[in-house]
This record gives structure tokens, C-alpha cells and sequence, in this order.
């Protein structure tokens, strides 16, 4: 058993957390929402009414927090509250700068730290089969690993601080981008009277194949576990692929990589998102697809 503070008890962080507690570790978590905090302590977690609370005697201190500047002023403020020793980890989805700013402040003090953003969304997070996208040391991952392997399924080492984040924003680029080639095929499909499951039948075992088509399909029908067949509850919502895609271009932008289809789905994104549908889940972008398509 590990003594686990958890920062940050939201649609992810909560889960995580519960399924920490499911694993036997002793986890304490804060939260700014006393809603979120209330669920959690139903699923286990012991509430705390402030960060110093919640850390105090924590072997680990997990973080999942909206922005790259929320972690590293919480990661800051721990630098007076934890022992020398304890394993940060900051599971959050933020830029690569950020994050090695983060293993800054825990080398600072001489605290083991990883950045290690997931994939996998809500319905992850709560079955506990969440991907972990992780960056830090070899020594630091090995400590870590366990404790990750309690809230997902797949655990990938990508190499030093900040890996994890950039591996987090090189993959949601692709899944934005497909998303949006999937539903612009099935826009097309409606046009020339092919039925969506004709499409899907045909490119689900054919090159058009991929996640947004197999698992995720924004039609509703082929895939009944999609958001689609629930009117675009969420799942990942749109806001939150367009933060990952603006992320994108920004640490594009920074290196000097050239990436004109992911500024172009960021555009996009961001397009829906000012039309109101932030809330919808990413997928939904078929809707507004439909209705600017050419007549």
C-alpha cells in the first residue's frame, strides 16, 4: 500500500483516483470543486480541505489539473509540504515546457518525478485502462510504474522529461485530424446515397481503417458504444481536442515543424468551438461538417 495524495478530482482525475483506492493504496485527494471532492470521498478517497492536507505524509503526489500553469504553481507550493524522496507525478495534459519545468521543481527537490499524460477518456479512466504516455527518468518510472498500472492498461516509457507530453500532443494531432477525415467520408457517403454501414463495413476492413472509424465512429450505429449513439455526450469533448491541437501548434511552431494539417484541424476546432459545441465530444464535428459543406 502507498499513501497517494491525488491533486485535482475532476471527470478523470476522480476516477483515477477511485481506482487507486480499488487497488488498496491509501489515496487523499483536493480538489477547488467540494463536488468533486465529495464524489470522490464516495468512491473511497479520503477528502482533504487543502493542498498542504492532502500531501501531508504522501509517498506519491499524483497531479491532474486544465493547464500547464496550474501545475507548475501547485508543483511549486509542494516544494515546502513534501519530504525529499516522494514520486511526483503529474498526469495532466499541458505543453512540454511546462513540463520540464515541473521535473525542474522536483529535482529541486530531490523528489523523483514523471510527466505522464493518458489516453482513453472518461470510459478509461473509470474501467482503469487508460494508455500512460510517460516521461522522466529510468529510475524514476520504475518507482513509478505500479502505481500507474493501477489506473490503466497500457504503460509506455517515451524517454526523458517531457517525453510524455510530447508523445500526448503528437497523437492527439493524428486523432484529430482522422476524426475529421472519417466524418468528412461520411458527410460524402450521405451525398451519394451510401448508407453509413456500407461505409464502415467496406473502410473498417479496408486502408480507410482506424480508430475514429473502428472504435469511435461519429455515426451513430455501426459502433454502439460510440458517442454518437448517445447525441455526442462525451467521451472527449471538443474543447479538449482543440487545447490538444493548439498545443500542437504550439510546440510545432517552437521545434520548426511543419504541420499544415494539424493547424488546419485546429482551425476547425476551433471554428466548432465558437459556434457553442465545446461541450459536445469531438466527434460532433460531423454535424458542423454537414451544415458548411458545399450545396
Amino acid at each position: 500500500m502507498t499513501r497517494i495524495a491525488f491533486i485535482g478530482l475532476g471527470n478523470m482525475g476522480g476516477p483515477m483516483a477511485a481506482n487507486l483506492v480499488k487497488s488498496g493504496h491509501a489515496v487523499s485527494g483536493f480538489d477547488l470543486s467540494e463536488a468533486s471532492v465529495k464524489s470522490a470521498a464516495e468512491a473511497g478517497v479520503i477528502p482533504a480541505l487543502s493542498l498542504t492536507e492532502a500531501v501531508r505524509d504522501a509517498e506519491c503526489v499524483i497531479t491532474m489539473l486544465p493547464k500547464g500553469q496550474h501545475v507548475v504553481s501547485v508543483w511549486t507550493d509542494l516544494a515546502t509540504l513534501v519530504a525529499e524522496g516522494t514520486l511526483l507525478i503529474d498526469c495532466s495534459t499541458v505543453d512540454v515546457d511546462s513540463a520540464r519545468r515541473a521535473h525542474g521543481l522536483g529535482g529541486a527537490m530531490n523528489c523523483p518525478s514523471l510527466d505522464a499524460p493518458v489516453s482513453g477518456g472518461t470510459t478509461g479512466a473509470a474501467a482503469g485502462t487508460l494508455t500512460f504516455m510517460v516521461g522522466g527518468s529510468e529510475d524514476a518510472f520504475a518507482v513509478g510504474k505500479p502505481i500507474l498500472e493501477a489506473m490503466g492498461k497500457k504503460i509506455v516509457h517515451c524517454g526523458g522529461n517531457g517525453a510524455g507530453q510530447a508523445a500526448k500532443i503528437c497523437n492527439n494531432m493524428i486523432l484529430g485530424i482522422s476524426m475529421i477525415g472519417v466524418a468528412e467520408a461520411f458527410v460524402l457517403a450521405e451525398k451519394l446515397g451510401l448508407s453509413h454501414q456500407a461505409l464502415f463495413d467496406v473502410a473498417s476492413t479496408s486502408s480507410g481503417q482506424c480508430w475514429s472509424l473502428t472504435t469511435y465512429c461519429p455515426v451513430p450505429g455501426p459502433v454502439p458504444t460510440s458517442p454518437a449513439n448517445n447525441d455526442y455526450e462525451p467521451g472527449f469533448a471538443a474543447a479538449l481536442m482543440l487545447k490538444d491541437l493548439m498545443l500542437s501548434q504550439e510546440a510545432a511552431s517552437h521545434s520548426g515543424a511543419r504541420t499544415p494539417l494539424g493547424a488546419h484541424a485546429a482551425e476547425i476546432y476551433a471554428e466548432f468551438d465558437r459556434y457553442g459545441h465545446g461541450t459536445e465530444d469531438f466527434s460532433a464535428i460531423i454535424r458542423m461538417l454537414r451544415q458548411t459543406q458545399a450545396s
